[in-house]
């Protein structure tokens, strides 16, 4: 009978690649896990620091360093990442090394809310708690707000942080209890009535146009409030 050593090479090569691979996915799965690399996405400025971080990668209570990889879940670090109240996104990896990284976007406060409670407005609407690590350099909201509900502050809010002009001289949003807004400026103790955010384009196009002609006449210091209720006029009273 003739053989065949084609075939006999051709299933040795097969064998050789299976225990191959068995093998490598046995000592890939037993590879140790070093401590997490942790990187921050775009920002300068941390809200949650590292430690906070390497507390939240934590599985059955231990952290992941030092454990095999096999054993390690990174959806479960994952969920753990982005249920912070700080983070807006988390990413968690591993490369074939055994080398876990976690990328975190940081959620940017655009105002601070200090009435019976004190938290921060972030730049989708949302709740986010005061850091122990930074403070935020953002308008001050103060008078009759609720948690649950930030719509109408989170829109004035959210307009001064798309505004030069506002960004640089607004430092309170005043909500009243009929959720009519009062803003106050960094360098005037004026105060200024925007009443309903209603026409809220045309009712800040006022406010610069009355703001310059003031800056013109050397008149800002004259006034203890500036009314934009009415979308048509600047009504001003003085001192």
């Amino acid at each position: 009978m003739r053989i065949n050593y084609d075939y006999i090479k051709v299933v040795l090569l097969l064998v050789l690649v299976v225990f191959l691979y068995a093998f490598s996915s046995i000592r890939n799965a037993s590879r140790i896990v070093e401590t997490p690399e942790i990187k921050f996405v775009d920002d300068d400025i941390l809200f949650v620091t590292h430690e906070t971080v390497s507390k939240l990668l934590i599985q059955n209570q231990e952290s992941v360093a030092n454990k095999p990889k096999e054993i390690i879940d990174l959806n479960r670090l994952e969920s753990a990442l982005n249920s912070n109240p700080m983070i807006k996104q988390a990413q968690v990896f591993m490369t074939v090394d055994g080398i876990i990284t976690a990328e975190i976007e940081q959620k940017k406060p655009i105002a601070r809310v200090s009435t019976n409670a004190s938290y921060y407005i972030d730049e989708t609407g949302s709740y986010m708690p005061l850091s122990t690590n930074r403070t935020a350099r953002v308008p001050l909201i103060t008078g009759f707000v609720e948690k649950n509900d930030l719509a109408n502050v989170y829109a004035i809010a959210k307009k001064i942080q798309s505004d030069d002009f506002l960004l640089k001289h607004v430092v309170v949003i005043h909500q009243n209890e009929d959720k009519t807004v009062d803003l106050k400026f960094r360098n005037h103790d004026f105060n200024i009535h925007l009443g309903a955010l209603t026409l809220l384009d045309k009712k800040i196009n006022n406010l610069k146009a009355f703001y310059k002609k003031a800056m013109k006449d050397d008149s800002l210091g004259n006034y203890k409030l500036v009314n934009l209720k009415f979308d048509k006029q600047v009504i001003c009273t003085k001192k």
